[in-house]
């Protein structure tokens, strides 16, 4: 679990300024080619850019600030690598001990917990690589009044609020986990089909962004609160609670960690699958359910929240 330094907190003014000016550069990029294309006649007039590769060129200008901010930190971040990787190593160590106690934990043997927990480190290394600064950082653009400037900007702003800065390390420490996943799946002997492989890989996106989609929507309290940091890494703290087999809890908190914040059913559920050990599609039916339910309350709270804002000068 990481509690980043300066460099992952909100970016200084200048370089928001520096992100705007790429988003602008873009922007001035397309309508320059439509004027171009008007120029030619009418008759070679071409088509509009679309939103997806209009919105494809500014991520790879976002991208290149946020590899232009890591290199500006290389002992940071391979610090950052080496931490990540010790504390999965712990988890891992964790399960060592469990069963050296026991054969099981319900029907779950040790190397299918081992490809649990490692199915569950990558989903949320690869959260935190996308999602988590950006979501944890909403507070402080609320509280500093930079939100004035990224609502001024020609682009949706939850697509720049959710997308801005990108956390390199966590590719490196979700590649050790899929090493770790294939590892374990040898151990079991599991040879997948192709259907299950895309079934997991779809169940693990799925996973994400019911993730994204609550942290961003604990994150938008900040309109309300201006602070909203711990509630943020409160429910990343529940992130641990995914490691564990599903069987191993009953009762109300199993319900409310299935259902109300699905934390057991992001990394249980493409395990599931992979391993074989579905009994019906209820499950992953549910997954997909509560994905796309998260996903249309979290856009509503977003909306909702931002008419609260009344920017720093106010």
């Amino acid at each position: 679990m990481r509690w980043r330094d300066s460099r992952g907190g909100v970016a200084s003014g200048n370089t928001l300024r520096l992100e705007a000016n790429f988003v602008m550069s873009r922007e001035s990029r397309v309508e320059s080619r439509e004027q171009e294309g008007q120029g030619a006649g009418a008759g070679s007039l071409g088509p509009r850019p679309s939103t997806l590769v209009r919105y494809s060129a500014i991520y790879a200008a976002l991208w290149k600030t946020s590899v232009t901010r890591e290199m500006s930190f290389k002992g940071n971040f391979l610090l950052w690598i080496v931490v990540e990787l010790a504390w999965f190593g712990l988890q891992l160590a964790f399960v060592g001990v469990i069963f050296s106690q026991t054969t099981t934990v319900g029907t779950w043997t040790v190397w299918q917990v081992v490809l649990l927990t490692g199915t569950s480190s990558f989903i949320q290394q690869i959260y935190q690589a996308f999602f988590l600064v950006n979501c944890t950082n909403l507070s402080e653009l609320v509280r500093t009044g930079k939100m004035d400037f990224l609502l001024l900007l020609p682009v949706n702003t939850r697509f720049l609020v959710s997308m801005r800065q990108v956390d390199l390390p966590s590719f490196a420490n979700a590649a050790f986990a899929v090493c770790i996943m294939i590892y374990a799946a040898g151990k079991l002997h599991l040879h997948p089909a192709a259907g299950q492989l895309l079934g997991f890989g779809a169940l693990c996106v799925i996973g994400i962004l019911v993730h994204y989609s609550l942290m961003f929507m604990l994150a938008s309290v900040s309109f309300w609160t201006v602070r909203a940091q711990g509630i943020v890494w409160g429910y990343f703290n529940l992130f641990n609670i995914a490691r564990m087999p599903d069987e191993a809890f009953h009762g109300a908190f199993k319900a409310v960690f299935t259902f109300a914040l699905p934390v057991l059913l992001v990394s249980n559920v493409p395990v599931r699958v992979l391993a074989d050990k579905l009994t019906s599609p209820t499950m992953w039916l549910v997954l997909i359910g509560l994905g796309v339910v998260w996903a249309l309350i979290s856009e509503w709270f977003w909306r909702f929240s931002i008419r609260r804002y009344t920017s720093a000068s106010s």
